[in-house]
């Protein structure tokens, strides 16, 4: 059964301007946490979530990390939501551009975590929620940079947790599948003029922006983010969306060749 968190408690919810963050924010708001949520531009913030103070954050930028750390100040919550999603070939993909994916997917995460664990470690209580992919289970031809990016984020969770546990702390990872949120016209993707995997390519991507518009909602994965902070004894790993429990199950009898060709087929590849 969840247990409720004591109040007062503060959340930190990154990328909350739109789509999962702003949904999660909300949910914690609305069970009397205080919120704050960040965004590249909070002025900008066009649809802010009523409760929720946003604080600036580029998780590309230390200074704006570290920033933002110390401007939320005591943090029993932390939901790592921001991030970004990109395809290409890997044959194709700017050195720059994964570099940049790797900033604000993975580093910018573990250092924001890094710099308030030991409030939470002190106080005896945290919740740290690192919101992945059901892609870094699942993984995808012509999106490894981001499937790369998403299974960094989850073995930083699944390796931290029994350092912290001891203190009352817990870090779990939320992989949502198929989310509908709009994601797919914020999409990075390089593919070079005249390259060879330009139809196989392009066939993905139609695949999966089709997928997501059949998506679960954002309000969906933000329950199974709470269920994540309300549990005693929260699991290593929640997933949600994409028909999560059957295809979880078939990953573990399956060998793994077979997963991978099911991935792709399912992908009109």
């Amino acid at each position: 059964m969840p247990h409720p968190v004591p109040p007062p408690r503060t959340a930190l919810v990154t990328g909350a301007s739109s789509g999962i963050g702003a949904a999660v924010a909300a949910a914690l708001a609305d069970r009397g946490l205080r919120v704050y949520g960040t965004s590249r531009a909070p002025e900008a913030v066009s649809d802010p979530v009523p409760r929720v103070e946003y604080l600036p954050l580029d998780l590309a930028d230390t200074a704006s990390v570290e920033a933002c750390a110390q401007a939320a100040g005591e943090v029993d919550v932390l939901v790592n939501n921001a991030g970004e999603s990109q395809s290409g070939p890997l044959e194709e993909l700017p050195p720059d551009a994964v570099e940049r994916l790797f900033r604000i997917n993975v580093f910018g995460a573990v250092r924001l975590t890094q710099l308030l664990l030991p409030g939470m470690r002190e106080r005896g209580y945290g919740r740290v929620v690192m919101v992945g992919s059901m892609a870094a289970s699942f993984p995808l031809a012509y999106r490894s940079s981001y499937v790369a990016s998403k299974a960094a984020l989850r073995g930083f969770a699944d390796a931290a947790r029994r350092e912290v546990a001891p203190y009352g702390v817990a870090v779990t990872t939320v992989e949502p599948g198929s989310v509908n949120t709009g994601i797919s016209r914020r999409r990075t993707a390089y593919l070079r003029e005249g390259s060879p995997y330009a139809a196989e390519f392009r066939t993905m991507l139609e695949a999966i922006d089709a997928n997501e518009a059949r998506g679960v909602s954002a309000e969906r994965v933000a329950r199974t983010v709470l269920r994540a902070v309300w549990a005693r004894r929260p699991r290593p790993l929640y997933a949600v969306g994409s028909n999560a429990p059957a295809v979880f199950a078939l990953r573990r009898l399956l060998p793994r060749s077979a997963v991978l060709r099911l991935v792709a087929r399912r992908h009109g590849l």
